[in-house]
């Protein structure tokens, strides 16, 4: 049978989309930095890669065979790829909090700050608590969400707080809190 009578399956498209985070009660904190990148995405996908990859499929399905035309082809992905992450946006702005670092009592953890600590092995770490679609380890920044900042959460320089790892638990002494703007 020809390629052009057969579905294309999404399949192995949605396999690759990663899922949304599971998050809490529906809250979806993030910084004002955060919302301001997620804003720009899904103005640059709609206003931008969008209208530019359907005018590509509009005039490679001008071109006849669709079965054997890599450009429609990649381009109907391409599209299906951009229309999930516009409608992830969406839906995660939507439900957005943004939470001013600014705004939070300095001498506490809590969302947005930037914690110096110490682990058990007295190597020191900073970490920035952030939301669930900011998180960056490779720049220091964890979610609201994750182990280790529900167990630094509510803490105060020099407290010792508990992490419960897969190795065990381990002690970490607070030992800064600062809350900056994350670019």
């Amino acid at each position: 049978m020809s390629k052009a009578f057969t579905k294309e399956s999404d399949d192995e498209f949605e396999e690759g989309m990663a899922s949304e985070p599971a998050v809490p009660s529906g809250k979806n904190y993030m910084t004002p930095g955060g919302h301001f990148r997620m804003m720009r995405e899904l103005k640059y996908l709609v206003e931008t890669d969008r209208p530019e990859v359907v005018r590509t499929v509009s005039w490679a399905a001008g071109n006849g065979d669709r079965s054997e035309n890599g450009d429609y082809i990649y381009g109907k992905r391409r599209l299906r790829e951009i229309d999930w992450r516009i409608r992830y946006l969406m839906k995660r702005l939507e439900s957005a909090e943004v939470v001013d670092p600014g705004n939070q009592d300095r001498g506490q953890v809590f969302f947005g700050a930037t914690v110096e600590y110490a682990d058990g092995k007295g190597q020191e770490h900073t970490i920035s608590i952030v939301g669930v679609d900011e998180a960056d380890p490779a720049k220091g920044r964890v979610s609201w969400i994750s182990p280790i900042a529900k167990s630094l959460l509510k803490a105060r320089e020099g407290d010792t707080v508990r992490l419960q790892t897969p190795a065990g638990v381990e002690n970490l002494d607070v030992l800064s809190i600062s809350y900056k703007v994350l670019d």
